[in-house]
């Protein structure tokens, strides 16, 4: 079952995502993810920016790559840390995967990822002491907020400004995702994140995949922990992270459903994976000739 505000707002997001030259001048606010996660965004933004919509991207003043080279109204905030700050917790972070992998969602939050995302979760509690920002944001009268969840920062500004959501992802962690979007996960066909397991599990495997589905229940919200704190904080009232994502309107999956393995989908969920390759150039004539002969 799709969530209540779905039926609304999915044309709405619908018409500023993917309309050209039908709809103008609507306002789309988006909160990026710094890093790799930008480069396929920007992509996308600036595709909207072409196509006449009005976007206000909201970034922190330390960055590696948010919003350089846009042509568009790009709104700052001060952060609490510098950008050698952030350089240390990734460098750690990255190091720390390459020399040993994590083998489970446990490992991955309890290890070295926990302190290069507690500086990310932190970026929403600077965004919102900015008081000037915050007002700045509410007298705008977005009709949208394009986001990417790993903050979760773009979540809990769509829900304080009660405007429809797109997220725009790889994946998501934990069970969110299918709990956000209500959408049914068969834990004996589809594989849990870091279990290895294709679509077709022994006996054994499958219980390891609900034993993984139940560590995630255990760990997820120690993880988040800082997170659902800043969003209670901000929200003036207790949320978890389920609250902050089943109001999503659309989730734009940067995945191929063909590469994929089998596993229910949702009507809001659209595949759009591959857009962030390079486009192939057409077959030369020679070229078609010898393929044709």
């Amino acid at each position: 079952m799709v969530p209540a505000a779905f039926p609304t707002s999915l044309p709405l997001c619908v018409c500023l995502l993917l309309a050209s030259g039908l709809v103008q001048a609507d306002r789309l606010l988006v909160v990026p993810m710094d890093g790799s996660h930008w480069f396929d965004m920007q992509m996308v933004v600036e595709k909207l920016i072409q196509r006449g919509h009005e976007v206000v991207v909201v970034i922190p003043e330390v960055s590696w790559r948010l919003g350089k080279s846009l042509n568009c109204t790009v709104k700052t905030y001060s952060v609490s840390h510098t950008l050698e700050d952030l350089d240390r917790e990734f460098k750690y972070f990255t190091y720390t995967q390459w020399k040993t992998p994590e083998q489970s969602i446990r490992s991955f939050m309890t290890g070295s990822a926990r302190g290069f995302f507690e500086l990310m979760f932190s970026h929403c509690r600077d965004l919102f002491n900015d008081k000037k920002l915050v007002e700045y944001l509410k007298q705008r009268s977005f009709d949208a907020v394009f986001l990417d969840p790993f903050d979760v920062c773009g979540l809990i500004v769509a829900k304080y400004l009660s405007l429809p959501s797109v997220i725009f992802a790889r994946l998501s962690f934990c069970y969110y995702l299918e709990e956000g979007a209500q959408c049914p996960s068969l834990l004996s066909y589809v594989p849990r994140l870091f279990s290895k397991y294709t679509d077709t599990m022994t006996f054994k495997e499958r219980v390891w995949n609900h034993y993984m589905y139940i560590e995630d229940y255990v760990f997820c919200p120690y993880f988040f922990k800082t997170a659902v704190e800043i969003a209670s904080e901000v929200l003036q009232t207790p949320v978890t992270m389920t609250d902050l994502f089943s109001p999503v309107s659309i989730w734009l999956l940067r995945i191929d459903f063909v590469l994929e393995f089998p596993r229910p989908v949702m009507p809001n969920m659209v595949f759009v994976g591959g857009m962030n390759c390079l486009q192939g150039k057409p077959l030369s004539k020679v070229c078609y000739i010898c393929f044709s002969t």
